[in-house]
């Protein structure tokens, strides 16, 4: 772990007094009822810590994404894990489109209510057709007086069930026709209407307390006064926010990895068998004590990602790298966790069934092992572009 300032000390501090009120039991009734954890929300709403990157003169606090990484780091590790982390995730990056490019109107007009917790966004990107290949969506708005119609389709948008805004990604120039692949694209940030747009919910394999949905879009009015910034310009406005995702993902993972750790180490120091406890013999002392070797190493990386964002350098490499180690090191210890709890780990009861499951999901976004390891081998060792 890194050596904290007084400042961060202290914000840690109190968003851990707020995810001490919410225990095991709470979460885990969360998951059982695929209930979003609104109280959750509204605790850390309550005491601003939705506001942690946000402006100062909106609500915000004004910091940096080191600040953002140790409240989320703070919240996936509360037993929460991906379903706490998820519920306030977006807010952490996700208006940065706003906050750069927004004009000072729909600052004023957005933001605070952010901030507050009066409105929640879901993140309108993902496409069935397009999946990673960002530049391959086909959603389209059109121009017309006042606006725009938009259709198409969006998948796994998290959190659209309890949406009241969508940050919505669009083609305006199809991209045979544009330039370059990365151009013709326009953000609109607008409110998630149920009678305009149609929100399916996707049944999965974990973190059932945050919902996953398909969102269908077919010709939909947004108005003018909602487009983020300069119509095409909207691809190179999310290259503002996908260092600091990935970021964030490395810590979330590391956390959940750190507090499904904890309980193994706990249980192997109370479990007993052939008179002894188990956390005695090397066959369980070893393992785990890889598993905290790869976190903290997982968790210098993401810090030195931004530290460097932060100070406004490049971090491209160190962010993929820190969501790759950090997603691996925590799924690798919540696994490690089951198995130390032996037949037990597979119950409900012990909770790190739970952690695995919602762990696995940083291992898959919000980009594959796969094409970090290819961004990676280009950028940093000079290797022909793969794909």
């Amino acid at each position: 772990m890194i050596e904290l300032n007084d400042d961060q000390r202290a914000l840690c501090d109190g968003v851990a007094a707020v995810c001490r009120r919410f225990d095991d039991e709470y979460w885990a009734a969360c998951e059982r009822d695929a209930r979003f954890p609104r109280e959750f929300h509204q605790a850390m709403a309550a005491d601003g810590w939705l506001g942690v990157t946000m402006p100062e003169e909106f609500g915000g606090a004004g910091l940096g994404v080191t600040e953002a990484a140790l409240v989320m780091h703070t919240v996936a590790g509360c037993g929460g894990a991906m379903a706490a982390a998820s519920s306030i995730h977006i807010n952490m990056f996700g208006p940065h489109p706003i906050v750069v490019h927004g004009s000072p109107e729909q600052k004023q007009r957005w933001l605070p209510r952010l901030v507050s917790g009066e409105d929640q966004v879901c993140f309108g990107v993902t496409e069935p057709n397009a999946g990673l290949d960002t530049t391959n969506i086909t959603t389209f708005a059109t121009k017309v007086e006042g606006g725009y119609r938009v259709s198409g389709r969006k998948i796994w948008t998290s959190t659209a069930q309890v949406a009241s805004k969508i940050l919505l990604l669009t083609r305006t120039t199809a991209r045979k026709d544009a330039r370059r692949p990365t151009e013709g694209m326009t953000i609109f940030y607008t409110d998630l209407d149920r009678s305009k747009f149609e929100v399916k919910s996707i049944a999965k394999h974990g973190r059932a307390a945050v919902d996953s949905n398909m969102v269908f879009i077919d010709d939909v009015f947004i108005p003018e006064e909602d487009r983020i910034g300069e119509e095409g310009k909207g691809f190179s406005y999310l290259l503002d926010s996908l260092n600091p995702e990935r970021v964030l993902i490395a810590v979330e993972a590391i956390a959940i990895g750190q507090d499904a750790l904890g309980r193994a180490a706990r249980y192997a120091r109370e479990r007993n068998v052939f008179g002894r406890p188990i956390g005695q013999n090397q066959g369980i002392q070893h393992p785990l004590a890889e598993r905290w070797i790869a976190l903290e190493a997982a968790w210098l990386m993401a810090m030195k990602a931004a530290t460097l964002y932060d100070a406004g350098k490049p971090c491209g490499a160190e962010a993929n790298g820190a969501k790759f180690l950090g997603a691996r090191a925590g799924y690798d210890a919540c696994l490690q966790a089951v198995m130390t709890h032996g037949g037990m780990g597979y119950a409900k009861e012990y909770q790190v069934e739970r952690l695995l499951r919602e762990v696995l999901v940083t291992r898959l976004a919000p980009i594959s092992e796969q094409l970090i390891l290819s961004f990676i081998a280009e950028k940093v060792l000079g290797q022909p572009k793969s794909y």
